[in-house]
């Protein structure tokens, strides 16, 4: 079995929490900006005033009964109501119990019944069936005159509480059934956050006055533990931080805001470079991406106009953006890298707290997810599957969550480690295909090279225990209508042949008997509403494949 491990760059102290971060700096910087306006006439939140708002929503959790322990649920888009809510449950010494604002009445009402919560946030509108106390964004109720009694209350548990302490149950996206409700204590998120923050200095360090202080759009949905570590990185870093409902919102942003990183997924970059691709010709500046990756001095001239018009949709601070929960094709990482925005690959779970390892700008390999990140050791099985440990680790599902301590957490997913300690990602055990000739096929590579197609939204590759592999496509309605403009025809046939040409690139680094054979183009896309995908966007392979059976036994069948 080969490892490598990381010494930890910040120690976890007994008595931290989560909290900390906000108390502390709103003591010693009262007026810095914690949340600012993603957009015009959305009011910035300073440090000062955030404390002041969660500890007056603290104040009446303890007096409206909610004791230590107790389960807290939220549920509503990113916002700061959200985050409010969250940090004052924590100060109570209560358990948070975040919920997705995309999740289904069956999926809510599965949480509620696990995790018996004895109250609920939620976004004004949204239905949270079963929740028997439901408190609404923007009307939470108004702080209670000052209490002794409270006020001494909450200073205790203040007081009390312990890293080790249960801070959230973290449901499981679920792409492969049930969810699970995942438990975290402050400690894993402070070492994922913590550890991460202090091997960033380029991101989340003071930098020069000439290039501003470091600020970022949070787009992540906070019911999601990636959203929510980098939310508790950025008030440990005091970043300024503008949260967007969603990633639809984020473009609209950017110009405006002037982020200078960004923490998502590769979905949001893909999308970006298709935008571009219908206006540009992006050749010159991959070509250009390419020879700053890789070192080569002297070939790093073109593509100017597409490098300004991204640089100017980015708001022309933007340097740097972490993307994590799954791969980039070589060309997308060359694409912005043209245009100066480095991509720094990472890889975590929810059972790690998001966050198992990291790329930095002075250690950033091509096509890998970083080294172990600070304070963990990952390892490689004899037969392939990702280990970890670390104190980011969970200690396990709710209710009966015992992990013991210094024990691997086998990922489910396969990898390997590179000689410099950089993991590389190669695909899911679960999702590995295995046709009826017997050849292993991993599904993601492809499936990132097919998507890499303008006209292509999305895709699914099938092919267990089949005679070969086959493809679900999606189509993006903007990229068909551009496309038809361009070439002056609606005809299906001609639209089917440019499809085609793309599976035929998706193949060219497999065999023939890994290489997608046939295809079928479904009449809509893949949805979240629908169940198809998880709130993160990964596939939820079963769901995709019973709803579409029939589209994929006629291929199989002709």
């Amino acid at each position: 079995m080969r490892e490598f491990t990381v010494d930890a760059l910040v120690e976890i102290g007994d008595d931290d929490t989560l909290t900390d971060a906000l108390w502390g700096r709103a003591a010693s910087e009262p007026a810095r900006v914690a949340f600012a306006a993603p957009r015009d006439g959305t009011p910035e939140l300073l440090f000062g005033e955030l404390a002041g708002r969660v500890r007056g929503l603290a104040l009446r959790l303890v007096a409206e009964g909610v004791r230590p322990g107790d389960r807290v649920a939220i549920i509503g888009p990113t916002c700061a109501d959200w985050v409010i809510a969250d940090l004052a449950v924590l100060s109570a010494g209560a358990i948070t119990v975040p919920i997705y604002p995309t999740a289904s009445a069956e999926q809510i009402t599965a949480v509620l019944r696990d995790a018996a919560p004895v109250l609920c946030f939620a976004a004004p509108g949204m239905d949270v069936p079963g929740a028997e106390r439901v408190w609404r964004f923007g009307e939470f109720p108004a702080p209670l005159p000052e209490d002794a009694g409270a006020a001494a209350e909450l200073a205790e548990r203040l007081a009390a509480a312990r890293a080790d302490d249960v801070a959230t149950i973290v449901y499981t996206s679920g792409t492969t059934g049930v969810p699970k409700g995942c438990v975290l204590t402050h400690r894993n998120i402070l070492a994922a956050a913590g550890n991460v923050v202090a091997l960033l200095p380029e991101l989340f360090g003071d930098q020069e006055e000439s290039t501003g202080k470091p600020s970022t759009l949070l787009f992540l949905p906070l019911a999601h533990v990636y959203g929510r570590v980098v939310l508790f990185g950025c008030l440990r870093a005091g970043t300024r931080t503008g949260l967007v409902a969603d990633a639809a919102g984020l473009i609209s942003c950017l110009a405006g805001f002037r982020p200078t990183f960004l923490v998502g997924v590769p979905y949001v970059l893909e999308k970006i470079r298709k935008a571009a691709r219908r206006q540009f010709d992006e050749r010159d500046l991959i070509a250009r991406g390419s020879a700053i990756r890789h070192g080569r001095p002297g070939r790093e001239r073109g593509g100017e106009e597409l490098r300004a018009w991204l640089q100017g949709l980015f708001g022309g601070r933007l340097t740097h953006m972490i993307c994590g929960g799954a791969s980039l094709d070589a060309a997308t990482l060359d694409f912005f890298a043209g245009a100066g925005l480095t991509v720094l690959g990472a890889y975590g779970l929810t059972e790690t707290a998001s966050t198992v390892s990291m790329s930095a700008p002075t250690a950033n390999v091509p096509g890998a997810a970083g080294r172990p990140v600070p304070g963990t050791t990952v390892a490689i099985s004899d037969d392939g599957e990702i280990l970890v440990r670390g104190p980011q680790l969970a200690p396990g599902y709710w209710p009966d969550h015992a992990h013991p301590a210094g024990d691997w957490l086998r990922t489910g997913d396969l990898g390997h480690l590179d000689d410099g300690g950089f993991l590389h990602v190669t695909g899911r055990r679960k999702e590995i295909l295995v046709t009826s000739g017997g050849k292993n096929v991993a599904p993601a590579p492809l499936e990132d090279r097919l998507r890499s197609c303008p006209l292509v939204s999305n895709c699914m590759v099938v092919g267990e225990g089949r005679p070969f592999v086959m493809a679900l496509i999606t189509l993006d309605p903007a990229a068909v209508s551009a496309w038809e403009r361009e070439t002056g025809t609606t005809d299906a046939a001609a639209l089917e042949r440019e499809l085609e040409r793309a599976v035929t690139q998706a193949n060219e680094p497999v065999s023939r008997a890994e290489s997608i054979r046939a295809f079928r183009v479904l009449g809509e896309d893949f949805t979240v509403e629908r169940g198809h995908l998880t709130p993160s966007l990964r596939l939820r392979r079963a769901v995709i494949e019973k709803e579409f059976a029939a589209e994929i036994e006629d291929v199989y069948a002709s």
